[in-house]
């Protein structure tokens, strides 16, 4: 499962230019981190919110594509986002969550947190769609 997630995680050329790593996978969770950079940031000196925006979709579509069949793939159909607070911490930490497996829509929550996971910076709810 993890190789499978790795795979298609380093094919994604934003991972790349945001710095993005893949932290852990595991069936129905997926943990991705970003270093801070100024080239990240907003008027404010905060992580911009596109970046934790982008982050923690892609930790809930690939918590979701652990999830289904090897030859199935994944689409975000929609999602919302609350910030919380601003995002001034040296590291970024998102976790996807499947809520509920269905063989053509996923439904998940994503967190986005200080390093420490201690303080929550951003809230999702996604919807995924399996491709076969």
């Amino acid at each position: 499962m993890y190789d499978r997630i790795k795979q298609s995680f380093d094919q994604q050329g934003i991972m790349k230019t945001i710095g993005a790593q893949l932290a852990e996978v595991e069936k129905g969770k997926v943990k991705i981190t970003c270093e801070f950079s100024e080239k990240l940031t907003q008027h404010n000196g905060f992580f911009h919110a596109g970046v934790l925006t982008t982050i923690v979709d892609s930790a809930c579509g690939y918590a979701a594509l652990t999830t289904m069949p090897e030859n199935a793939n994944v689409l975000t159909v929609e999602f919302k986002v609350n910030f919380m607070k601003p995002a001034k911490t040296d590291q970024l930490v998102a976790i996807g969550k499947v809520l509920q497996a269905g063989r053509t829509l996923t439904i998940c929550e994503g967190y986005v947190y200080n390093r420490n996971e201690e303080k929550l910076i951003a809230k999702m709810t996604a919807t995924m769609i399996a491709l076969v």
